[in-house]
């Protein structure tokens, strides 16, 4: 009897938020202006602003939450997941590796539907185990670190103090994990204990998939029109 409120309100938040996924990765005119006026500090700033609004990055990290339980366990994905893209990230961007934004962003995509996916036990539903998720998790991290690569070298860094301002970026990206993912782990773990779980735990999920979907066709979309 809570399935119906509780899809209702995914379904209002779904609506609101996807106009807000398709442009979380946009690079402002803005951000610019603040690297370029700012020091160190403002690397740290940028990165966890996109971080803050890197809506596909934090849609894979609440998916990988749901099925952990206990804060140890959440502790070391979420440093598995930070490794994996801050190697990434630092060495992606040091090296000058060039990926193509939209296909990049649609393997995250990509993620963000596997973990709804898995979630639900749809590798159960067809007779196969699960690959093991610590595993995922850094893959996954690599492949996240390669996107946020992709963004920062957007920007024009300038050749003063590069690998400092990569490592700052960095520092930023893990500062605005933390803070996005404190309230979502503090929703989850407060949800648990309500007859109404189950339910916010399958459509949750299930919005995973739809987002993921979403984002997926949203950057193959982009990537064969050019823009």
């Amino acid at each position: 009897m809570y399935i119906k409120p509780v899809g209702a309100s995914f379904s209002l938040l779904v609506m609101l938020l996807f106009p807000m996924l398709l442009l979380a990765h946009d690079v402002s005119s803005g951000d610019q202006q603040i690297l370029d006026s700012g020091g160190l500090l403002s690397y740290i700033w940028v990165g966890a602003k996109h971080m803050l609004t890197g809506y596909d990055h934090l849609l894979f990290l609440a998916g990988v939450i749901f099925f952990l339980k206990g804060f140890r366990d959440i502790l070391k994905f979420i440093t598995v997941f930070t490794i994996g893209h801050s190697i990434t990230l630092l060495g992606g961007t040091y090296l000058g590796v060039q990926v193509n934004e939209y296909l990049i962003d649609a393997i995250i995509a990509l993620s963000v539907l596997y973990k709804g996916f898995e979630n639900l036990e749809g590798f159960k539903k067809l007779g196969t185990r699960a690959p093991n998720l610590l595993m995922m998790v850094f893959l996954f991290g690599l492949i996240h670190g390669l996107g946020l690569s992709t963004r920062l070298q957007t920007f024009d860094m300038g050749q003063d103090q590069f690998l400092l301002k990569i490592i700052s970026f960095n520092v930023g990206i893990e500062l605005g994990q933390i803070a996005a993912l404190i309230p979502i782990i503090l929703l989850i773990n407060a949800w648990k204990g309500k007859p109404s779980y189950e339910a916010f735990y399958k459509a949750s999920n299930v919005y995973l998939i739809i987002a993921g979907i979403g984002l997926f066709a949203y950057q193959v979309y982009g990537y064969f029109n050019g823009h």
